[in-house]
């Protein structure tokens, strides 16, 4: 996410920028309704998978005191991290080309209490929504399932950015839902070949979830509730 002012040095931008990420969603955490469809409620733990675009979704998960986000160490990282922060998500720090192995043994530990973590998928640099192997192994190494989910308001305020991944930001709508797939399950015996499967079935499920959502985000917002399934 690239975004500048030009009388503004970098230090100052993104100290600014994260101020006012943190202040926006102070703010709105009072005003805004998120209907949460399908929650895992009864999974001990599991690592959620989204799309970089979407990851302002992850306010919108409930047990935030169980919640990590997985944040890269770049500077725009930093912004994410300090409005999560401030909201009481707790974040880890690191991804593939930066602190990556430490990260994964951080999430690791995490998972091991019982606690969830979220993580972009296709992030920090892309190509866009195309799901990273990564996420899979830390399945496989950990036992907990992958639980995709899409985030979406058809509200004029849900703006999309100019960026590599058209980042979706809640900057005026109330209303928005969350809805969670199925749990994904790793064998801790998966080769690469199983791996790649279910790399191609998470990618399909956050696709098709994207879609379902988008198509009947009404009936979901008027019949959802943080740990409710609907059947259409």
């Amino acid at each position: 996410m690239k975004i500048r002012i030009k009388f503004l040095d970098k230090e100052k931008q993104y100290k600014l920028f994260g101020f006012l990420v943190k202040v926006a969603f102070h703010i709105k955490k009072h005003f805004y309704d998120c209907k949460v469809i399908n929650y895992p409620i009864h999974l001990n733990g599991c690592l959620f998978a989204l799309w970089h675009s979407r990851q302002c979704g992850v306010y919108g998960i409930p047990e935030r005191e169980k919640l990590h986000c997985l944040i890269s160490k770049s500077r725009d990282g930093e912004i994410i991290a300090t409005a999560a922060e401030s909201l009481g998500i707790k974040t880890v720090r690191g991804s593939q080309k930066k602190g990556g192995a430490q990260a994964s043994l951080e999430i690791l530990d995490v998972l091991k209490e019982g606690n969830n973590v979220a993580i972009t998928i296709d992030g920090p640099l892309g190509p866009k929504e195309v799901v990273k192997k990564g996420i899979v192994e830390i399945a496989k190494l950990s036992g907990v399932p992958i639980v995709p989910f899409a985030w979406y308001s058809p509200s004029k305020g849900f703006i999309k950015l100019k960026t590599w991944d058209d980042f979706c930001f809640p900057l005026l709508c109330k209303r928005l839902c969350l809805l969670c797939g199925d749990p994904i399950y790793v064998d801790k015996d998966a080769d690469e070949n199983a791996i790649e499967k279910i790399r191609l079935q998470i990618e399909n499920s956050l696709k098709a979830l994207q879609e379902d959502l988008e198509k009947h985000f009404w009936e979901y917002f008027k019949n959802g509730t943080h740990y409710t399934k609907i059947s259409k």
